[in-house]
Parts: C-alpha cells; sequence; structure tokens
C-alpha cells in the first residue's frame, strides 16, 4: 500500500521502518523542514531516534498535500493535542483530492477541555467522504526497540472488522506482532490513562521509594484505569491486556518511557516545561491527568492516584502531602466497588 506517516517523532519514524519492511511504500510528514532533510539525505532522526540508521527507502516531506495525495492509508503519530488541527486539515486536502483513506492513530491520551477520545476527535473532524474508517494502534510498544526490531506486540482496535483485518495484514510482521481488538474505547483508555501512572511511579522513583510502593500504585492504578474505562462503556477484559497491563507495566517501569523520565525529573525539582523541554517531547501524561481528573467526576468514579497526582501537578502540594494523601485513606476491601462495576459491564458485553 501507499502509506503515508503523519509525524516524524520517534514512534512516527519507528512505523515507518516497519512498514518499509513489510514492503510498504512509505512517506513521512512532518514540519520540521531540518528533521525532513536527515531523514533524506542522511538517513538518520537523530533528534528522536539516536544511534538509529534508517531505511534509504523512506522518504520525508514538508508538504501535508503531497502526503494526503500519496496515500491510501494515513498514520496519525501526532501529540494528542495536534490531533483535531490535523485531522482538519488532512480533511480538506482529501476533499479536494476527492479522494477516502484509512486512518491509524498512534496516540495516547484524552484532548483537554472536551475530554473526548482520540478516534472521537477524528471523527469529528474528517467526514465519510474523505475516510473510511479511523483505528487504534496501541500497546506496551517504546519506539527505540521498534526501531531495532526488539519483539514487540500491540493491539489494534476498530468497530469496522474489515479495516480491523487489514490494519493487521499491514502491520504485522516477524518481530512486530498485532492482535486484534473491538473495544476501541477500552484500547484508547488504556494508552491514554497508563501514561498517569507512569508520572506517578517516575515521582516516586525521583524521591527514592522502594519497589513495593512502584507494585502498589501500578496494581491500584489499574484498577482506577479499569473503573473510568468500564464507566465509559470499555470491555473489562481489555485491561488485562496489552492495551491495559501491558502498556501500564512498560510505560511505568523503563527509562525509555518520557512520562516515567518526567515524574523523575519533577521530583528532583523541575518545573513541568524544564522537564517536557530537557525532552525534547511531549509528555502526554500531563494533560492527561487534568482531562482523566475531571473525567472522574463527571463520572463519579473514584481515582485517588489520579486525585493526587492531578493536586501535586497543578494545585502545588507537596511529595509529603501527596503521600500521606495516598497513604491514610479510608480502610476497604482490595476489590470494593471495582467487581460490581466490572461484572455489571462485562455482562453487558456480553449481552451485546
Amino acid at each position: 500500500m501507499n502509506i503515508s506517516v503523519i509525524g516524524t517523532g520517534s514512534f512516527g519514524t519507528s512505523l515507518a521502518m516497519v512498514l518499509l519492511d513489510n514492503g510498504h511504500n512509505v512517506l513521512m510528514y512532518g514540519r520540521n523542514k531540518e528533521v525532513v532533510s536527515e531523514i533524506n539525505n542522511d538517513h538518520t532522526n537523530s533528534r528522536f531516534l539516536k544511534n538509529i540508521n534508517l531505511n534509504a527507502g523512506i522518504r520525508a516531506t514538508s508538504d501535508l498535500n503531497e502526503a494526503a495525495n500519496h496515500a491510501e492509508l494515513i498514520v496519525l503519530a501526532v501529540p494528542v493535542k495536534a490531533i483535531r488541527s490535523v485531522s482538519k486539515e488532512l480533511n480538506q486536502l482529501l476533499k479536494e483530492l476527492d479522494k477516502k483513506v484509512l486512518v491509524v492513530h498512534v496516540a495516547k491520551g484524552l484532548e483537554l477541555g472536551t475530554h473526548m477520545r482520540v478516534s472521537d476527535v477524528i471523527q469529528e473532524e474528517m467526514s465519510d467522504e474523505t475516510m473510511v474508517d479511523v483505528c487504534v494502534l496501541s500497546g506496551p510498544s517504546h519506539a527505540e526497540e521498534v526501531a531495532l526490531k526488539a519483539p514487540t506486540t500491540v493491539s489494534t482496535a476498530c468497530r469496522n472488522p474489515k479495516s480491523l483485518q487489514t490494519v493487521q495484514d499491514v502491520f504485522m510482521n516477524k518481530y512486530f506482532r498485532v492482535y486484534r481488538n473491538e473495544d476501541m474505547t477500552g484500547v484508547e483508555i488504556g494508552g491514554a490513562l497508563k501514561n498517569i501512572i507512569a508520572l506517578a511511579i517516575g515521582v516516586l522513583h525521583g524521591l527514592n521509594f522502594g519497589d513495593n510502593a512502584k507494585a502498589a500504585i501500578i496494581t491500584r492504578g489499574l484498577q482506577e484505569i479499569a473503573r473510568l474505562g468500564t464507566k465509559m462503556g470499555a470491555n473489562p477484559l481489555t485491561f488485562l491486556g496489552l492495551a491495559g497491563m501491558g502498556d501500564l507495566i512498560v510505560t511505568a517501569t523503563s527509562m525509555h518511557s518520557r512520562n516515567y523520565r518526567c515524574g523523575i525529573m519533577l521530583a528532583e525539582g523541575k518545573t513541568i516545561d524544564e522537564a517536557q523541554a530537557e525532552m525534547g517531547m511531549v509528555v502526554e501524561g500531563v494533560n492527561t491527568t487534568k482531562a482523566a481528573y475531571e473525567l472522574s467526576k463527571e463520572y463519579g468514579v473514584e481515582m485517588p492516584i489520579t486525585d493526587v497526582l492531578y493536586k501535586y501537578l497543578f494545585n502545588d502540594i507537596s511529595e509529603e502531602e501527596a503521600f500521606y494523601a495516598l497513604m491514610m485513606r479510608e480502610k476497604t476491601g482490595e476489590t470494593d466497588k471495582l467487581e460490581d462495576l466490572m461484572e455489571e459491564q462485562y455482562k453487558d458485553w456480553t449481552r451485546e
């Protein structure tokens, strides 16, 4: 297929390498002309993937119209905050070109203000005239490892089984395995909310808390993700899979994770802006914490880790206050409230 990858960041670049290995004609689009030139001339992307040589078959452009004209399938690999504007621009270009494409997004977050999932934002900005379907690709997949062809397994979700099969066929190879999942809500919520927990774990690491505390936050964090996700209509079993537990583990335990590293920097005294500037990349967990905090109030879901992290990030409470708020909560059972919620939602799913 002719595939355009919109975004020249680390994950977009690594996916371009996967797609080229699979025999597709790949064109990348990026706004930064220096990065585009480096990809075309040096076959590297040193800003986002250090010490990685790109296949010479990967081409890049800074002309979005060229990328739209090239594509049968578009991979949206831009930060959540750019999804709406890029989708709107693509929609107009595709209308002028009188063509439709399949869209696959890999963004992990929620839109600030609207609290919308990424696929809903795309669907709001792109019409039936320009888009066949929108799918999500998500799971435990550090770009650095994908670029090195390290074994990686992810999920893809879409409401249309035919499009879902197409995405699996397009991306899957011997080192990049793709599982199908019909639960778009669960896959997107799992991918978004795990960044909150990874950010919290990074703060704990920076404060020299031990593995016991980290394990507790990861475990309780997964329950928070499941509580909100099931309230929003997700299949609870999704959170035990790649887009839930899998992505949470890899993001909350690795220095490859920008959310984990950002948490460490915050604990060391850096501001959010300073931490993001040092990494040179967007830390999705910051905005997602705010969106998820507001969503939890909207849905009436208890999310103590998200609540405390929100206050730490935006209300300027100290690490000591945050720790006390988590550890001195009321006595409760480990699965109180979660079992009833998940059982109720699972019945709804199996009934469908």
